[in-house]
């Protein structure tokens, strides 16, 4: 294609591009590339497709379609992805948020307000932050919150410190680099993970567009998926107040397990969510309901 080539046609020629390569949603995926690289609205390939672009423009596209043909998603060609009222960057170093983490963020809004209400103040502790999306999108939801990304991963936490000045809640997140709670102080209203739960011997049998680019240190959750588990709840009896919440994302089929586990450690499970596809997603847990 030469400048000159309207919107339009360029959509059409990339739908048919990352169809022929192979890609299931050829169609979407090329509107959010386009879009994203020429920062459109959605409703321009409507209003605006007589619109012809330059060479430069075209190049970028190109260069993007490439990129998504050999199966990199979309958001990571990107840079950023839209998560709750947030806009992160993305990198190498940190899992790409879903919109099932989405549903975790949304069980905890009303405990999160609740504390801040009765306490005047809520202390929140993200495990595994990567990008921050969790603990950046309750503080950003609940007013009266304060937030601890903890992280293994060094860039994972500078993506995170990043998000948290873009997203203009820097000021109530702290970036720390711990392995699980081994450099957490303090106590906390809530701890949240979306940990890797990915049974190990699975990992390689994922999708390409996880597989080959979300990090593996947030993927694989051990031989049975459950070690994360396991490390967070021997240690959030120490780091949680009275009353607290323990909150996790789980696999589709590991309910059972983790209640177990928690169980093992003094707490009770007191609420759980489900995704869009009616599968186990989200569980919260207290000690003070134990049994």
């Amino acid at each position: 294609m030469s400048a000159g080539t309207t919107l339009a046609e360029v959509l059409a020629g990339a739908r048919r591009r990352l169809s022929e390569a192979g890609i299931a949603d050829a169609a979407q995926d090329a509107r959010m590339l386009i879009a994203g690289i020429l920062d459109l609205p959605s409703t321009a390939f409507v209003t605006d497709g007589g619109r012809p672009l330059d060479d430069a423009q075209l190049a970028s596209i190109d260069k993007a379609l490439a990129r998504r043909a050999a199966r990199e998603p979309v958001h990571r060609i990107l840079g950023r992805r839209a998560f709750s009222r947030l806009d992160l960057i993305l990198s190498p170093d940190t899992l790409e948020p879903r919109p099932d983490t989405e549903i975790l963020v949304d069980t905890l809004v009303p405990h999160a307000r609740t504390i801040v209400a009765e306490r005047g103040a809520c202390r929140i502790l993200d495990l595994g932050t990567g990008t921050g999306a969790i603990c950046l999108a309750l503080l950003d939801l609940v007013p009266g919150t304060t937030g601890v990304g903890a992280d293994l991963s060094a860039g994972a936490l500078e993506t995170a410190k990043r998000n948290a000045q873009l997203n203009g809640v820097a000021d109530r997140f702290e970036a720390v680099e711990s392995d699980w709670f081994s450099a957490v102080t303090g106590v906390f209203d809530i701890i949240v993970s979306n940990p890797p739960y990915i049974v190990r011997s699975v990992v390689g049998t994922l999708d390409e567009d996880v597989r080959l680019h979300d990090p593996i240190l947030a993927l694989d959750g051990g031989d049975d998926g459950l070690d994360a588990y396991r490390a967070i709840a021997a240690g959030a009896g120490a780091h949680i107040r009275e009353n607290g919440l323990v909150a996790y994302e789980i696999g589709y089929d590991q309910k059972d397990q983790v209640t177990a586990i928690m169980r093992e450690n003094g707490f009770a499970c007191v609420e759980a969510a489900r995704d869009l596809g009616g599968n186990d997603r989200v569980l919260v847990f207290s000690k003070a309901m134990a049994i």
